[in-house]
Parts: C-alpha cells; structure tokens; sequence
C-alpha cells in the first residue's frame, strides 16, 4: 500500500470554519431581564404615563374684530360684541339689584359714577370772582375796555403760510361763527407788517391758524394792540360737511357764549379773552357757542 503526502492549505481550513461560524444562529446575550410592574414592562410603563398626561390648553390668539375685512360682516360681529356687552351689564345690574332688595337695610352704598368733576383735583389757584383784588384786576387789565362798553369786537382771521384747502375752508367756517369777523389771505406777508394793519383799521383780535402736514394744529390768539397773545392747540378739526349729522347753516344771531370751568387765574383771564370776542347783547333765542375748559367748542342751534 502506497501512502502519498498530501499538502494542507491552512488559510482555507480557516476560511471553512469562518463560513461555518457565520452559519451558526447567535443567541442572545445574557443579561438582566426587561423590568416589570404588575405584568408590565418599564417602557410600557412610561408610554402609558405620557399618555395619561391632559393634552396642552392652547388659547386662541388675540383677535380683534378691525382684522375682519369683510365690511359687512365686521359690521355684523361689531354689533353682536356690544348687543353681548350690553346683555351682560343688564344682568350684572338685575343681580346687583336683586340683592339690595334682599339685604334691605344693610345693603351696601351704591357706588359714585366716575366723572370728569369728581376726579378732578383741586387746584390752589382757583380764585373766587368777588375778591377784591380780582374785581381790581379786572377793572384795570386789557378788556376792560370792552367790557366798558367802549369798544366793539372786531375779529381778522388768518393762517399760516401757503395754508392748504382744508385749513381756509376751516377759517371760512370759523368765521360764520365770530359775529363781525374778517378772513384775509396773507400770500406770503410777514405778521409784523399784518399787525400795524390791524390796528390802523381798528381790529381787536388777531387770529391765526397754523397747520402741519394739511392738518390745523395750532391757533394763535392775539388782543390788539398791546397783547395778551395766547396759543392753543387745535385737534379733531371737523368741518360742516364731514359731521354725521350735518346742521343748517349758522344764522345771523348774535351767540350767547357760556364759559364753564374758568376758575383758576389764568383761566378767568383766558376767559375774558374768549368773552371779548363776542359781541354785547346776544340773541337768546337764537344760538349758543360753549366753550369749556378743557377747551371745547360747541355751537347750538335752535
């Protein structure tokens, strides 16, 4: 019997084994087992308690009924928020009654609106209109005369610089109701040259309405010829034709002027400044122009 040698190529008996190895099912690594509460896993548990959580609240944003763009329908939502206004003061005022009724005679005070006189605090300055020294002031300062008797109201209206429309249109209607008032139209002219003017021809007041950006902001009263000159602001111009309800058109009755609230010292000068542009003798059954302080102008008709 013949033996032969046979060569072993050890780099493909280990191939064989790798092929073998991967072959093979891998078991599990052993290692601790999954955690459980009462026949349940911990990662059971914890998705469980994420999901017993409320869900978030989330508040809808800010809205205002301005955003609608549908007119109509902005309109519509506008009245249904003050009818819902209106039904919940109702209410709060039923119940609000209702337990004064039952409380009777223990019932709480009812409480004080809040108005523009009540809040107001008191100023220091507020003078009394009998005073001696005002009665003297008031003899001797620069309307005496008018109040006297001695002189007439006599009223030139003016503007700024190269006004726009609206401000003359603002001027023209102001004019319709300072009896005995004049609009000129300055193209340019400097006041220093307006004001000798004035005088000459016998004027008492010199006014001028300034504007900014087409709009009338300011208004300069000046007592010829020797002063006083106050400036006042002016806000929520409105002329005849933009109000909601448009009146006729300011008769020729001379106006009662009503001043309110003018009871500081500065504020009785102010006021003898606005009186002393009407005339004397008004027309009761004519029209009114109010003038209030914080200053308000109205003018009434009937």
């Amino acid at each position: 019997m013949d033996v032969k040698e046979v060569e072993v190529d050890f780099g493909t008996q280990e191939h064989v084994k790798k092929l073998k190895k991967k072959g093979k099912k891998q078991k599990p690594k052993k290692g601790k087992k999954p955690h459980k509460e009462n026949g349940e896993t911990k990662e059971e548990a914890e998705k469980a308690k994420t999901d017993e959580k409320p869900p978030e609240i989330h508040f809808p944003p800010t809205f205002s009924v301005s955003e609608i763009k549908n007119k109509q329908r902005r309109h519509f939502m506008f009245l249904k928020f003050k009818q819902e206004k209106r039904k919940e003061k109702l209410a709060l005022k039923k119940k609000r009654k209702k337990e004064r009724q039952a409380l009777g005679d223990k019932a709480p005070p009812k409480e004080v609106p809040k108005t523009v006189e009540n809040q107001k605090v008191y100023d220091e300055t507020t003078v009394d209109p009998q005073d001696e020294e005002i009665v003297f002031d008031e003899g001797t300062d620069e309307f005496s005369a008018y109040f006297n008797r001695l002189t007439n109201p006599k009223i030139l209206i003016t503007t700024s610089d190269r006004p726009r429309g609206r401000t003359v249109r603002f001027c023209e209607q102001l004019a319709t109701v300072i009896p005995d008032s004049h609009v000129y139209y300055r193209r340019g002219l400097a006041l220093k040259r307006v004001i000798p003017q004035c005088i000459a021809r016998g004027f008492t007041y010199l006014m001028v309405i300034n504007e900014d950006r087409k709009i009338s902001n300011g208004l300069i009263l000046s007592h010829l010829p020797d002063g006083p000159t106050a400036h006042f602001k002016v806000s929520s111009v409105r002329l005849r034709k933009e109000m909601k309800r448009k009146g006729k058109e300011p008769t020729e009755h001379v106006p009662e002027v009503i001043l309110n609230n003018f009871t500081t010292r500065l504020g009785h000068s102010i006021g003898r400044m606005f009186a002393s542009l009407f005339p004397h003798d008004p027309n009761f059954f004519g029209r009114q122009v109010d003038l209030c302080n914080w200053i308000t102008k109205r003018l009434h008709l009937f």
